[in-house]
């Protein structure tokens, strides 16, 4: 074995475990190894605890030496966003602006790993608020992109994408509400699956809000969804468990695509983007699937009014805040915020309504299609310091025309990526239908598995 112990897949790890090849204690030791090389620059870490890493590894190790693993992740490295609360660390929401006051319980996904074995070695970083696409944040330190540290990491899963694609471990938790688990993925070069709405349960719920995996193949993807789904009484939304099988092929030939290669609205798609999901598709139509382009889902009054909703929810969790600590916040979103005052009570209920609106308009298109694929952002990494691509606080949303309506709809999607500008990757978005979460991570498998070019981690 000549890998990196840190770079093995969760699937590869749990093999070598059953077979006493490899030990937990052996392999949480690489990955901190890995973490010591690399955080300086990445910066995708908040309360990491080697101590209680270690000896949930040793008492792992005991498990499997008596072929006893507590559940399908025992010893596995895993990391989780900090806005997805454990036990005894706050939950600082990337913001100096909030009271730290330790958790006193796991959200109900961080519960599921530590009851399946997982190694919670870390939690990871975000923006301010989870409200920007990048990893900038008045809390955690600037999160940079491993493929190029002048570029972003994306957001606001920014510190679980980084640590991903730079080998922090195979599994990482992230959450999701526009974007934020497939755009960071997406330029980082993982995969990167927001579920079915409901199918992981939120301690906080909200509409479009969402907790999934961010891996580096479809199968360990698959894995951690298997794990984390399921019910719990703090999330009403919540779903029952998973219970499809991933490890089946997926057939493509005759498979219905729809190719959405122009949103619409918003930035336009560079052309590299363009040609590598392009590529993608052709790919798939070679292996037989049917693929079709198809117009714009959403319209520009639909994402405005998502804005408008947003930034009046915004304002007032700020305007709750005292004097002292509001003047903590971001001035991106001050400004973004300052705004909320000038719309009416219909501006607020018309922009809440647009969330249903994007919901209709998005199942109308899969009255055809099996799968919806498109880019995952216009852009490649934008320059890592701004908050936003446009740099303009007042359009904070013009990249995310391509993920949010996903959110707003329940369907699950995922990011895989399917190409490089230059040496920046480039994330292909595949939706499906609800409750299709296993069918889409195999469809992401899939096109990985006919991608020409795969290029080696940048870990280190």
């Amino acid at each position: 074995m000549t890998e990196s112990l840190a770079d093995l897949t969760a699937t590869e790890l749990i093999t070598h475990y059953r077979e006493k090849a490899l030990s937990p204690v052996q392999v949480i030791e690489d990955v901190f190894a890995r973490v010591e090389t690399l955080e300086p620059t990445l910066c995708a870490t908040y309360a990491l605890d080697p101590d209680a890493a270690r000896q949930a590894a040793r008492e792992s190790e005991y498990r499997w030496s008596r072929n006893d693993p507590a559940g399908p992740l025992d010893g596995v490295p895993v990391t989780v966003k900090e806005n997805i609360a454990t036990r005894g660390t706050p939950v600082p929401q990337g913001t100096a602006a909030t009271d730290l006051i330790p958790a006193t319980d796991d959200a109900p996904a961080a519960a599921r790993l530590r009851a399946a074995g997982a190694v919670i070695f870390s939690k990871t970083t975000m923006p301010e608020y989870g409200m920007l696409s990048s990893g900038v944040s008045t809390f955690h330190p600037l999160t940079r992109n491993p493929w190029d540290p002048t570029r972003t990491a994306g957001g606001s899963s920014a510190g679980a994408a980084a640590a991903a694609a730079a080998g922090y471990g195979p599994i990482h938790l992230g959450t999701d509400i526009g974007g934020s688990i497939r755009l960071p993925a997406g330029w980082c070069g993982v995969v990167g699956l927001k579920p079915t709405h409901g199918r992981v349960a939120v301690g906080n719920p909200y509409p479009g809000r969402a907790i999934g995996p961010i891996t580096r193949t479809a199968a360990d993807a698959a894995l951690a969804l298997s794990v984390i789904s399921g019910p719990d009484r703090r999330d009403p939304t919540s779903l029952p468990p998973i219970d499809d099988v991933y490890p089946e092929d997926l057939v493509l030939r005759g498979l219905r695509i729809g190719l959405l290669l122009d949103a619409g609205l918003g930035l336009p798609v560079d052309p590299s983007v363009a040609a590598a999901i392009s590529a993608a598709a052709q790919a798939l139509e070679d292996a037989g699937a049917i693929v079709e382009p198809i117009p714009p889902i959403i319209t520009r009054e639909m994402l405005d009014g998502l804005d408008r909703f947003w930034r009046v929810r915004s304002a007032d969790d700020i305007a709750a805040l005292p004097e002292e600590r509001r003047a903590k916040v971001l001035p991106e979103i001050r400004r973004w915020v300052s705004t909320a005052g000038d719309l009416s009570p219909f501006d607020v209920f018309r922009g809440f309504s647009q969330m249903g609106a994007m919901a209709v308009a998005v199942d109308a298109a899969f009255a055809t299609y099996d799968f919806i694929l498109s880019p995952v952002a216009p852009i490649t990494a934008f320059d890592a310091e701004l908050a936003y691509p446009t740099d303009d606080p007042l359009k904070p949303f013009e990249h995310i025309a391509f993920t949010v309506p996903y959110n707003m709809s329940a369907h699950p999607a995922a990011s895989v990526n399917c190409g490089w500008s230059g040496n920046l990757p480039i994330g292909l978005q595949i939706a499906g239908p609800r409750f299709a979460d296993m069918p889409v991570l195999r469809l992401a498998a899939a096109v990985d598995s006919l991608q020409g070019e795969h290029r080696d981690w940048p870990t280190g």
